[in-house]
C-alpha cells in the first residue's frame, strides 16, 4: 500500500510541469504576435517552457 501512495505521489508531483510551464508559453504567445521581431524575442521564452517541459 505504501508503493502504491509512493507511485501516485511521483505521478501527481510530474503531471504539474505542464502547468508551471505555462506561463512560459503564454508569454511567448503574446511577444509571438509581434510583426516581424516576434518570433525572434520569443526565443527565450519559448527556451524557458522547453526547460520546464520538454
Amino acid at each position: 500500500m505504501l508503493r502504491l501512495a509512493a507511485l501516485l505521489l511521483v505521478a501527481v508531483s510530474l503531471s504539474g510541469c505542464g502547468l508551471a510551464a505555462a506561463p512560459c508559453r503564454v508569454v511567448s504567445a503574446v511577444v509571438k504576435a509581434v510583426p516581424f521581431v516576434g518570433h525572434q524575442a520569443a526565443a527565450p521564452t519559448d527556451a524557458c517552457a522547453f526547460a520546464i517541459d520538454p
